[in-house]
């Protein structure tokens, strides 16, 4: 077998600084899987063109070739901005009132699927193994199919899976899901949100799902299975003990000058459910005026999606929010939240979680959430903080000693808070070591393994992927351009 063409949205170029706000979960699974085993990544470089040529970006960096190209304006306003960000995000994200139904959206997604067929069908040879993700491209490998691909293709969603009567609000939803039954491969978070696929394709569109999670569509068999991603712990590890983590870490220390410390690490989005989060925070305080001056939190939350309606709409309540909390609870000499509009390096962020005595992670809805995961890695096993998680994000289901939270009750989570606050350090040590154990164990380098090797439908104990040496592209002028620019990549090799 050959390489592992691997395609998304965006493409995330690594550097040895680290990027800011690096906390999103594809970017940082991809680049550490990518970067340890080689392969090809590519999607939309980000920018805009005035016409669209698919004219090919290919650039190595840290051991991760790239491949991108650009879109034109209503590429992105129709694509990325419309069907993508503002249909299916909202709706699988079970908030089916901030979903928009628009024609030219669903035009734009279709077109733009297409032109990164055109665009990635030569660089796959024969023997390539395909993997798409994410909710941007779920038709892509239907249209890879039409142009003649037999390679194995999987796809990969990070989101969750929406009930099958939300779905069913979709315009169109039956082509949508048909589609993807091209791929060989479905792979989704969690149990739950598989089940709710399964749901669909058998109550929706009539189909039998076999005991090992198969279906059988238009004489093909799909495979469809839960595969959770994680972080790559070894490289977050070596982060979090670096000169820059351990900086961080004083600094922040210093500032707070004795208090309690409590962060969230999000991109500015409805569902991570900041406002929810801070409300919480204010009902805390309320009810326990003792701690009035004695507890911070820090929110950090990069923008994101600054074009779309309801993105602009959170950040205005937040920033009211925070104002209002802040002068309610504050004194001359202190504000109980520090809301921060920007992203961290990795390694400052290791620092922040690590000098943090709660981790507040209570998404409304996630696929998995990887910050979890990362303030339990950042932890001193000697004085370990406490993880507070919500029970509809997809971690909570490995992550079961964090105290699980429902994110919609202000009351609860404010009790979970100064449960956290007050926890015997006996407790506290064996509550991380046994997520610890989970987060070490259920790395990104199992998820890849995992999944590489349904893709590559090998039974356990043969090699998933095997190097051969040879060119990435199938075709001829493109082999070239790569073999001169000395862009080959790294083939996956490894026995499972």
């Amino acid at each position: 077998m050959g390489r592992l063409i691997v395609i998304s949205n965006r493409v995330s170029v690594p550097s040895a600084a680290g990027a800011a706000g690096a906390q999103g979960g594809l970017a940082v699974a991809l680049n550490s899987a990518l970067r340890e085993h080689g392969g090809i990544w590519f999607g939309w470089s980000g920018q805009e063109t005035e016409e669209f040529t698919g004219h090919l970006d290919m650039q190595r960096n840290e051991g991760v070739t790239t491949a991108t190209i650009d879109l034109e304006a209503q590429d992105v306003e129709e694509y990325y901005n419309g069907y993508a960000n503002r249909t299916l995000w909202p709706l699988f994200h079970y908030r089916i009132d901030l979903t928009e139904y628009d024609r030219n959206f669903g035009e734009g997604y279709e077109r733009v699927n297409e032109r990164f067929a055109d665009s990635v069908y030569p660089l796959i040879a024969d023997d390539d193994l395909v993997w798409v993700h994410d909710y941007h491209l779920l038709p892509l490998g239907s249209i890879l199919r039409r142009k003649g691909i037999k390679n194995r293709i999987g796809l990969f969603l990070h989101t969750p899976w929406p009930p099958t009567r939300l779905l069913a609000s979709l315009p169109f939803h039956e082509r949508l899901v048909a589609s993807m039954l091209e791929y060989d491969v479905i792979g989704l978070q969690t149990t739950e949100w598989l089940e709710s696929f399964l749901h669909y394709v058998q109550k929706e569109m009539g189909l039998t799902v076999n005991l090992d999670n198969s279906i059988e569509y238009q004489g093909r068999r799909v495979i469809a299975r839960a595969f959770p991603i994680g972080i790559d712990y070894a490289e977050f590890s070596q982060a979090a003990k670096s000169e820059v983590a351990k900086e961080a870490h004083q600094r922040l220390r210093d500032s707070v000058r004795g208090r309690k410390i409590l962060i969230g690490v999000d991109r500015l989005d409805y569902s991570k459910g900041l406002g929810e989060r801070f409300e919480s925070f204010s009902r805390f305080l309320s009810d326990h005026p003792d701690m009035a001056g004695k507890a911070v939190l820090l929110q950090i939350a990069p923008p994101s999606r600054g074009d779309v309606e309801s993105y602009q709409q959170i950040r205005e309540d937040l920033e009211r929010k925070t104002g209002h909390i802040n002068g309610a609870h504050a004194n001359v000499d202190f504000v109980p939240i520090r809301y921060v509009n920007r992203g961290y390096p990795r390694a400052e962020l290791a620092g922040f979680y690590r000098a943090a005595n709660v981790g507040l992670v209570t998404p409304l809805r996630d696929g998995m959430n990887l910050v979890a995961k990362e303030y339990v890695a950042a932890q001193d096993p000697e004085d370990p903080g406490v993880l507070i998680l919500s029970q509809f994000a997809g971690a909570a289901t490995q992550l079961k000693d964090a105290l699980l939270v429902n994110p919609h009750s202000v009351e609860h989570v404010a009790e979970t808070i100064s449960r956290a606050l007050d926890m015997p350090l006996k407790e506290r040590k064996r509550r991380h070591a046994a997520l610890l154990a989970s987060v070490k164990e259920m790395d990104v380098l199992h998820w890849l393994k995992q999944y590489v090797l349904a893709l590559s439908g090998v039974e356990k104990g043969s090699s998933a992927l095997k190097s051969d040496g040879g060119p990435s592209a199938a075709d001829p002028e493109l082999a070239a351009q790569e073999e001169s620019a000395k862009l080959g990549a790294t083939e996956i090799a490894g026995s499972h």
